[in-house]
């Protein structure tokens, strides 16, 4: 019942930031699709998985939800709130190590080898995207590195 009943939430979420979504407009055109196309393909799949959930039989089992899954469900979700507090300040390569890092750690990676990856991700995807895609990213601590 709970399910359903959060399901049915999120639907109505999914359709009252679909709406807000619908009024992004960029003052330039830089992209032919434009910036609200990214937003609206993630609410439409959020509200067909939040759609799926109302209809299901009843009978088809569920996720069983347990203390140490809602706490790292949690964990999750404040990290992913950090990453998104740091991101400025930091700088892309390093808030993307950082988060990397941490949520490695959370799925239960050793220290080592999550550092690596969180360090390699975040180099990696800034190459990525700064050299590749020409996506300017903030540089944050290391920008007096690179102006100087």
């Amino acid at each position: 019942m709970y399910v359903r009943l959060f399901a049915a939430v999120w639907l109505l979420v999914c359709a009252f930031l679909a709406v807000v979504a619908w009024g992004f407009q960029a003052p330039f055109s830089y992209d032919p699709v434009g910036p609200r196309a990214y937003p609206l393909l993630l609410l439409t799949l959020m509200a067909a998985a939040a759609l799926w959930l109302l209809c299901k039989p009843s009978g088809e089992p569920t996720l069983p939800i347990s203390w140490a899954l809602a706490r790292k469900v949690a964990l999750c979700i404040g990290a992913l709130l950090a990453y998104a507090l740091l991101f400025e300040p930091l700088g892309f390569v390093l808030s993307t190590a950082l988060a990397g890092f941490g949520l490695g750690l959370l799925f239960g990676g050793r220290l080592l080898p999550s550092a690596i990856s969180g360090l390699l991700m975040g180099t990696l995807l800034y190459g990525l995207f700064d050299y590749l895609l020409d996506v300017p990213l903030p540089l944050g601590l290391f920008a007096a590195f690179v102006e100087s």
